[in-house]
């Protein structure tokens, strides 16, 4: 670094898609994970956790000096507003190290009512350039998952617009059609919002 100050090491960041994936995700080093409420994020079908075990793995991160963030980024219709809200309560109150996610008007409600918590906007927001992140960072979001869609060049463009702001990209994991999540291929097919949790995952079929 030619003398220059030494650079925080990135934080690794692993989903734990199920109790067994988080204590895999722990065990071989990851500094946090994250992991889905099973009725409002975007594996609902394939989430094996409820709010007791959920509970639970926040206990155990924390006893091994971990993060666990809660994913909470679908972008829920009127009939879901309130049961979302109880949701956070619940998390919230179990000690959550941080909200994903990507409603505009959930993360106001967040903010406000739990300050304490961090949140970090998913990717499912499709942010993809700095004056989008230069608004969020007004808002009061921590970090900005980034759109999957991005190069290295444009990341380093946007974090030299706003260096304040904590910044996140996936190394692995689907392109979705369309930008990051709102894919309307499974809904057109078998009738399953993508955006609701119930993606067949149509981008990965053999064609």
């Amino acid at each position: 670094n030619n003398g220059g100050p030494i650079p925080a090491a990135p934080e690794l960041l692993a989903p734990a898609g199920s109790p067994e994936k988080l204590d895999y995700a722990l065990a071989y080093g990851a500094d946090a994970v994250y992991a889905g409420i099973p009725r409002f994020s975007l594996r609902a079908r394939e989430n094996p956790f409820k709010d007791a075990t959920l509970k639970d793995a926040i206990g155990r991160a924390h006893t091994l000096g971990r993060k666990l963030f809660i994913t909470a980024n679908i972008l829920p219709p009127n009939r879901k507003i309130e049961s979302y809200k109880k949701s956070l309560a619940f998390y919230a109150d179990a000690g959550a190290d941080a909200f994903i996610m990507a409603d505009p008007g959930m993360i106001r409600f967040a903010l406000r009512e739990f300050p304490h918590i961090p949140v970090h906007l998913s990717v499912q927001t499709n942010t993809i350039n700095y004056e989008s992140v230069r608004f969020w960072h007004d808002e009061g979001v921590k970090r900005i998952i980034l759109s999957r869609e991005l190069s290295l060049p444009e990341i380093e463009e946007i974090h030299k617009a706003v260096p304040q702001m904590e910044l996140e990209s996936f190394v692995h994991g689907a392109i979705c059609i369309a930008y990051s999540g709102r894919c309307l291929l499974s809904n057109y097919f078998n009738h399953r919002d993508a955006n609701q949790g119930t993606c067949t995952n149509s981008c990965r079929w053999e064609y």
